[in-house]
């Protein structure tokens, strides 16, 4: 199976070079973030007509998250338990899906931004990833769940775990994405049993998911890591290959972020 997350930056605007995306790269999954509509909405009828069936969390033109699948989708969940709500009367936002797609557990993220720090929404930055991860390890817990169900974290993370997952440490000085805090929480994943995978496959330095559409960001080559896929222990050996599709924020109409694509091989 061939999984792939993407920040799209609003469906609307760009799903003929969504389903063009599909369609070429012969992906049977996409996990899609920032939406940007609500459910009735969503453009599925172009997704349907290229063979896949679309479920979908929007309620606004913020945030929005959907799955996209040509290997059936069930089980769906429109937000996972626990899951931090937003705002002087809490809201659970747009911001999680979960379905099971070709025998994998696919959880679509769209991660809160934190915006700054010190700021409310980097509390609830926090606080949304401390009850993610805690909901991720109850999935593959001995006494509450099950260790052999394939599980996929996959989205738009809005943490850059590494110094080199930014053009410029310096720059991020005093900024999100870049704090002890957010790291950690980041990192506890790992803890709860799960592997990040991305890393695992493309190693490399200064290897870049998202580029701001301002001051040339890309064109220079100066972007952040911040899309990535934990899988579960029964997932992640099954992983044999992860590719970057950085010509996908080349172009007229391209997201500031690009899709990131997993090889998956069949259960033994």
């Amino acid at each position: 199976m061939r999984l792939a997350t993407w920040n799209v930056n609003s469906v609307r605007t760009r799903v003929d070079r969504v389903v063009a995306f599909l369609e070429r790269s012969g992906t049977d999954v996409l996990a899609m973030q920032e939406t940007k509509c609500k459910d009735e909405q969503f453009p599925r009828e172009t997704f349907e007509s290229a063979g896949y069936e679309v479920v979908t969390s929007g309620f606004s033109q913020w945030n929005g998250v959907a799955i996209a699948s040509r290997v059936g989708i069930t089980d769906v969940e429109h937000a996972f338990a626990g899951q931090p709500g937003w705002g002087d009367d809490p809201v659970t936002e747009a911001r999680a899906l979960g379905a099971s797609c070709g025998g994998v557990r696919v959880w679509s993220l769209y991660v809160p931004n934190g915006r700054e720090i010190g700021d409310p929404h980097f509390d609830y930055k926090l606080r949304w990833l401390e009850a993610l991860r805690t909901e991720a390890a109850r999935w593959i817990e001995d006494d509450a769940g099950d260790p052999a169900l394939p599980v996929a974290l996959v989205g738009d993370w809005n943490v850059a775990p590494l110094d080199t997952d930014v053009w410029d440490i310096g720059l991020f000085a005093g900024r999100t994405h870049v704090t002890p805090a957010e790291r950690d929480a980041f990192a506890a994943f790992a803890a709860a049993g799960y592997t990040e995978v991305s890393r695992t496959h493309l190693p490399a330095e200064h290897t870049y998911t998202y580029w701001d559409y301002q001051q040339l960001r890309f064109p220079r080559n100066e972007g952040m890591r911040i899309d990535f896929t934990w899988a579960s222990p029964a997932l992640a050996p099954r992983v044999t290959g992860v590719e970057i599709d950085r010509n996908e924020r080349k172009g007229k109409g391209a997201s500031d972020h690009v899709p990131v694509i997993l090889d998956i091989a069949d259960a033994a």
